[in-house]
């Protein structure tokens, strides 16, 4: 190797190179260098000396197996000589740099003319060196075109990194949601994304140089002034801040006039020079559109004050807009009008025709009534069918008077529902201000008041306040709270009118009234309490008491050798509805030991209609225990007479204004009649009330009727002397 050397560099011996040198190239270990020079000797002495200094070495001896070697492998640096037969170093050069770019070129060559030097460096050479050249600057030359070569590649590297960095923000950019925007010193736009034309109908190139503020709305521009322009930095630059942007007419129109802006979100920051100086040179913000958040926003608000079945204002809007009216009528000295609207008769309708009829007749309803108003009035649903109207700035009686008398007959009209025509009315209380009450608790509850005193008087019509109707209110009140009492302190009692064979004068039964012993009253009647517990909801606690009372006074019976007795007790709607209904009287006549046949429930026939659905069911559950079930006041319903053998009935009781119409024996009824003929073809069992006089009974006697009752036959009686009556 030392003769290799030596030849190679001219110096002998001493240009070895030192082991410092040899093992300290760390680029060298993983270069390629391939020699090429039609010089063996020199070939072989430049490989060993490469291999020495930890290099990977191919050689070649012309410029045609180079390039072959070139396609074969990949070479990082190739040692050409320039003078070789055939093809010569600077032809090799410019085929490699077309085909071999990445292989860098050291022209190592004898001749060392200006311009065969000038010839290599322009074709792509790295560096020139003369043979013959000592060890270590051929080591230099190496390491140095590794290293730039790695440096460069380093470049490439960071380029391409950078390069697809900017491809990533740009789509980024171009695909986000949000606008972004940049801005020059001056507030002009330089910079705006592709959003921008999706969401406001502008074009890139129509604001790049247009000042910002020319894309808010007037309203919000003293608040975009400093915040779309943003100077600030880092937690004092602008976030969140919420403003309208114009959009462009012509572009966008699907847009309506009143949405010809969007809200926006703007958060921005200012951007400033590297120098020490820190000169501002814009900002940079983003927009983000929030009109789907507004809306949901909005919609929660609306949902919060609104009904969402008649999108009319709730209790809770209704409340707030009366207390502002009520402000306003004390600072104007002006009056106001509350009114109480309860649709009468909805929920027959309801139950007749499905939830979803309803539903519809309400929506229907409130779009009339609306109809009926001014603008600056406030028509709300605070319940079912219950609507409350606040008529602000009204002269007088006569004005709220005009109003509920137009509704009345807007309402006249019939309302089409899945092919019925619904006939509707309402019943209207109307409270004024400040005469029949100055707060808005006041009001609304003397509207209520006076809207259940003209229920109670017929129905479809509107009735004033008047401090009359307190004292009524304060009875019911009265009744409610002694009711209370009545059933704490075992108050009621239970009397029994009996039901007589008028042929044969033998007692068939009874029915069970109740009585109420008042402390302070005396005995008061059921058709003075029973309507307010009802209304209470209070009817179905007397009911179970009825029932219980009932059951342990047939179990006397029983026991006092009338077995074949029957008793009757009248039901509520409110107890038809009870989730435990048939299982309450069922268990009621097993703890008394009695069969279901002693026992007769007697429902109106009204009752009965409005509760089919349920009433069907349970009833038959019921007659299968051997139950009797009777329609009470029968005649006097508005339905059809189907239900009669859609339900397991056994009796009816034709209603007493039937009989009371009878003046002798021989006149000619043909209602009763008729009631007669169809519950013999039925094989339905009659009872006829309010029989008082001996031409009544007669009468009855001529058509046969097996069982009657009234003051004729019998008073109600306590308990002692109905058994008495039993026994006789």
């Amino acid at each position: 190797m030392k003769s290799s050397v030596s030849w190679l560099t001219g110096n002998g011996p001493d240009a070895e190179c030192s082991d410092a040198e040899v093992e300290g190239s760390a680029e060298a270990e993983s270069a390629t260098v391939l020699i090429v020079d039609d010089d063996a000797r020199l070939r072989h002495s430049v490989r060993d000396l490469l291999l020495a200094y930890g290099f990977r070495c191919h050689s070649a001896d012309s410029g045609g197996q180079a390039l072959e070697m070139l396609s074969e492998r990949e070479i990082d640096i190739m040692l050409l000589d320039l003078n070789m037969p055939g093809m010569d170093g600077q032809q090799v050069m410019v085929q490699a740099a077309e085909r071999f770019p990445e292989t860098a070129v050291i022209v190592l060559s004898g001749e060392t003319t200006f311009e065969s030097a000038t010839e290599a460096l322009r074709r792509g050479a790295l560096d020139f060196l003369r043979k013959p050249c000592a060890p270590d600057e051929l080591y230099r030359v190496l390491n140095s075109v590794l290293h730039k070569r790695d440096l460069e590649h380093e470049v490439q590297v960071m380029q391409r990194r950078l390069e697809a960095s900017e491809q990533r923000y740009r789509f980024i950019v171009d695909n986000s949601p949000d606008i972004i925007y940049m801005l020059d010193e001056k507030g002009r736009f330089s910079f705006v994304n592709e959003r921008i034309g999706s969401l406001l109908g502008y074009s890139r190139e129509e604001l790049l140089g247009r000042h910002h503020l020319g894309l808010v709305h007037p309203e919000d521009r003293e608040k975009a002034r400093f915040a779309f322009a943003e100077r600030r930095t880092g937690r004092r630059a602008s976030t969140n801040v919420e403003l309208r942007l114009l959009c462009h007419d012509r572009r966008l129109p699907y847009r309506h006039l009143e949405s010809r802006s969007i809200p926006v979100e703007l958060s921005a920051i200012g951007i400033y020079s590297d120098s020490k100086d820190g000169v501002y040179r814009g900002t940079y913000g983003v927009l983000r559109d929030i009109s789907e958040r507004k809306r949901a926003e909005e919609l929660i608000t609306f949902q919060l004050h609104h009904d969402l079945l008649t999108k009319l204002p709730n209790r809770a809007l209704f409340q707030d807009r009366l207390e502002l009216a009520l402000s306003r009528a004390r600072r104007n000295q002006s009056l106001l009008a509350v009114m109480y609207l309860d649709m009468d008769r909805f929920k027959v309708i309801n139950d007749s025709l499905g939830h979803l009829a309803g539903d519809r007749l309400l929506q229907v309803v409130a779009s009339r009534l609306r109809s009926c108003l001014r603008g600056s009035d406030t028509l709300a649903r605070v319940g079912g069918d219950e609507f409350n109207l606040l008529l602000p700035d009204i002269a007088g009686r006569d004005d709220a008077a005009m109003i509920a008398r137009k509704i009345l007959d807007q309402l006249k009209a019939p309302v089409v529902i899945d092919g019925y025509e619904v006939f509707v009315s309402f019943s209207i209380g109307i409270a004024l201000y400040p005469e029949d009450g100055k707060s808005m608790n006041e009001l609304v509850k003397n509207a209520d008041m006076a809207m259940y005193h003209i229920k109670g008087r017929g129905k479809n019509g509107f009735e004033f306040f008047s401090d009359n109707m307190k004292g009524i209110f304060r009875q019911q009140a009265t009744i409610e709270s002694g009711i209370r009492t009545a059933l704490k302190e075992r108050q009621f009692e239970l009397y029994f009118q009996p039901q007589v064979d008028i042929c044969s004068g033998r007692v068939w039964g009874m029915e069970a009234l109740i009585r109420w012993h008042h402390p302070e009253r005396g005995v008061i009647l059921p058709d003075e309490f029973v309507p307010v517990a009802e209304e209470t909801g209070l009817i179905t606690e007397i009911g179970d008491w009825v029932l219980e009372e009932a059951c342990r006074e047939l179990r006397e019976w029983q026991r006092g050798g009338f077995p074949e007795a029957v008793l009757a007790i009248n039901l509520s709607a409110a107890q038809l509805v009870q989730a435990d209904f048939e299982s309450g009287i069922l268990e009621a006549l097993k703890r008394n030991g009695l069969s279901g046949d002693r026992l007769e429930l007697e429902i109106t026939e009204n009752v009965l209609m409005q509760e089919m659905d349920q009433a069907a069911s349970r009833l038959q559950l019921l007659a299968a225990q051997g139950v009797r079930i009777a329609v009470d006041d029968f005649g006097i319903g508005y339905s059809s007479l189907g239900y009669l053998q859609a339900l397991p009935l056994h009796t009816l009781k034709i209603d007493r204004s039937f009989i009371s119409d009878i003046q002798s024996p021989d006149d000619r009824s043909s209602i009763v009649t008729a009631i007669f003929a169809m519950a013999r073809e039925l094989e339905l069992e009659v009872v006829a009330e309010g029989v008082e006089n001996e031409e009544q009974a007669a009468y009855l006697r001529r058509l046969h009727c097996s069982r009657a009752q009234g003051f004729l036959l019998g008073y109600p009686v306590t308990a002692e002397k109905a058994r008495a009556l039993l026994q006789r």
